[in-house]
């Protein structure tokens, strides 16, 4: 409903009539285009109880737009604005009048522009859905983490404790947090250490925001992470790509760019590398502490999806090396339970958190701390992880499942490397085969699978992206590598 209190302004000291000045404030907003034609107004005893007038001073206000037909009374129904008002002719409302609407037209005055980032095609009805690696939703513990989001919800003393949380995150996920990442990867931290964010994403965005100036310099894998770049280069800095491998990013191209210059960041995704899915190597992983230490820069060690990994021990992070505060961690929830859940974290020194909490606070006041308590509640009941056990062994077999399919199905057109981990596989295709017709045409048939663009560089073309493997079960594999095929095949026939 509307705000009358603040849009008919009453003047007591006038000599017209207050039911004349409802009136004259209702013709008003309708002539304004405010209250459109065959809107419903409020009813006399309700718009009464909103002006603060007696309710038969609304009636003869309503009296006097009825004559003068701005209004249409409708038994059991209420008070209409007319359909075709007196001195407004409808057609003309909506078309020669269009200067007026509030929103009719572009913004005038200067403001920033972003650079589009790539997306999936869009439209459609897609049976089978291809995505970059999501969690699958049917197996995570939403019903548990509902029930405990409705009785927080209802606790009146958890109602006031909303308003006074603490804008690093929820000391009780923080807690939890800090001990899982303890015992699964080795860190050595406090609360203190770290920020809830909402996902990844947010944590990225926030940590580049603390260092990055325009004009600095950021190492990033070739590829990389296509939305990381895309918010480096926002900020203003100059990517520099190291190429990686099987092995992963080459540590020797960072050594010979230190000799020269010491770079502003390095952005890293050293246990399941995005898009590629290639683990560094532990040779590698060593040197690179060496270098850190020798040349002290920040690092931002994306580790999205550490918990699933499917052959043999995880490599634990760098952060959990020693690295003298230099290595800020970055971990995400949503990629353990479901996409719609935003919950990820950042781990860095202390003064480094401080700030970052204060800058949250100027994006998100308070978080979903309701969101937070429950996924804490999760993490001491140990229903976290026996969720996350069930899903690496459930996200194995699916893995090896497409890996099957496409080798059955596709591999002269395809290549890959099995992943170690992580929740996609990084697929080539050939040549002959260029993603965005397969892309085109796949949508004709009811698979939905991105063109491959959001990975080229500059002019490098892979022609290759991520098959999300983890949230689709064994029929629907099979579907979308049916329906993948279909597609190829009709490219050459």
């Amino acid at each position: 409903m509307l705000p009358f209190r603040t849009l008919i302004v009453i003047n007591r000291t006038t000599v017209t009539p207050v039911y004349l000045q409802i009136a004259n404030g209702l013709i008003k907003l309708i002539r304004d285009g405010v209250i459109q034609p065959g809107a419903s107004l409020p009813g006399s005893r309700q718009l009464a109880a909103l002006l603060d007038v007696h309710r038969k001073t609304v009636e003869s206000a309503y009296e006097e737009l009825s004559v003068q037909d701005w209004i249409t009374v409708i038994p059991r129904k209420g008070v209409q604005v007319s359909q075709r008002l007196p001195e407004i002719n409808p057609k003309d409302f909506n078309d020669s009048h269009a200067d007026n609407k509030t929103y009719g037209s572009d913004a005038s005055f200067p403001f920033f522009h972003f650079n589009p980032t790539p997306l999936p095609v869009k439209g459609g009805k897609f049976r089978p859905v291809i995505n970059d690696g999501f969690p699958d939703p049917r197996i995570a513990p939403i019903d548990l983490l509902l029930r405990e989001y409705r009785r927080l919800f209802n606790q009146s003393s958890y109602r006031r404790f909303i308003m006074t949380g603490d804008q690093a995150g929820s000391v009780n996920l923080r807690t939890a947090i800090t001990q899982f990442l303890s015992e699964t990867r080795g860190l050595n931290l406090t609360i203190d250490n770290i920020l809830i964010t909402r996902g990844a994403q947010m944590a990225i965005f926030m940590a580049a925001r603390m260092i990055i100036r325009p004009g600095s310099t950021v190492l990033v894998g070739n590829p990389n992470y296509f939305m990381a770049d895309a918010i480096f280069q926002q900020f203003g800095a100059r990517l520099v790509r190291v190429p990686m491998d099987e092995n992963g990013m080459d540590i020797g191209f960072i050594e010979n760019f230190c000799n020269d210059q010491i770079p502003d960041l390095l952005y890293i995704v050293p246990h399941h590398h995005h898009p590629t899915t290639v683990t560094l190597s532990a040779e590698r992983r060593m040197r690179l502490l060496q270098l850190i230490e020798h040349h002290p820069f920040p690092v931002i060690e994306d580790d999205y999806d550490y918990d699933f990994h499917y052959a043999g021990g995880p490599i634990l992070p760098l952060a959990s090396a020693g690295h003298k505060g230099n290595v800020i961690y970055i971990g995400s929830l949503t990629k353990s339970i479901a996409p719609p859940i935003r919950v990820g974290y950042m781990i860095a020194p202390a003064n480094f958190i401080g700030q970052a909490a204060q800058l949250r606070r100027m994006i998100d006041v308070r978080g979903d701390s309701l969101l937070e308590e429950a996924l804490a509640f999760l993490f001491r009941e140990g229903d976290m992880q026996r969720h996350l056990k069930r899903s690496v062994k459930l996200y194995h077999q699916r893995r090896d499942i497409l890996c099957r399919l496409l080798e059955q199905e596709l591999g002269d057109v395809v290549s890959f490397i099995k992943p170690q981990g992580g929740l996609a596989l990084w697929t080539k295709f050939r040549e002959d085969y260029p993603l965005p017709l397969i892309s085109a045409r796949a949508a004709n048939n009811g698979l939905m699978i991105n063109d491959g663009r959001m990975y080229d560089v500059d002019d490098h073309r892979f022609n290759a992206l991520r098959i999300g493997f983890a949230s689709m079960n064994e029929k629907e594999l099979e579907e979308a590598v049916f329906l993948l095929k279909q597609t190829v095949r009709s490219i050459n026939a």
